[in-house]
């Protein structure tokens, strides 16, 4: 699981370097349905795992499941925590926040989980000791892509 220690020694304070590596991904045309945004401020690395996970979404026939697109790109520190969260760097995704409210038992479909999770490339917040239904983060700094 990737770390703020991790993020802080690759990509720097976000407070102080934001712009090496962050990107405005403008959404292909056909990822562009329901909730997803036509425009995604987030760092580089998080383009292509979330391009996969929102393929599946739209493949899968799961577009309604998507209520709500709560986010990207925040610097703040994690919930109950001090260290930055990885929205800080743009490398976590919130979806449906109001109905997986963080440190409540999350209510997001398993299907839906089941289009990051399949990707291998996506941590959820769902899964941790104090769950964070809404949250997907990337898993790790070196994304290496599986097909699926």
């Amino acid at each position: 699981m990737i770390t703020a220690g991790s993020c802080l020694s690759k990509f720097g304070d976000p407070r102080a370097n934001e712009a090496k590596h962050m990107r405005l991904w403008i959404v292909p045309s056909e990822l562009c349905k329901g909730k997803i945004p036509k425009r995604i401020y987030c760092n580089s690395l998080l383009i292509e795992p979330l391009r996969r996970a929102l393929s599946n979404i739209i493949n899968r026939g799961l577009i309604d499941l998507l209520h709500t697109w709560d986010g990207c790109f925040y610097i703040r520190p994690k919930k109950g925590g001090h260290s930055l969260s990885m929205h800080a760097w743009g490398l976590a995704v919130d979806i449906n926040a109001q109905s997986n409210m963080y440190g409540h038992r999350p209510t997001m479909p398993k299907e839906l989980v089941a289009c990051f999770m399949d990707t291998g490339l996506f941590d959820w917040g769902g899964l941790w000791h104090t769950p964070d239904g809404m949250h997907f983060q990337l898993k790790t700094l070196n994304p290496t892509p599986v097909d699926k």
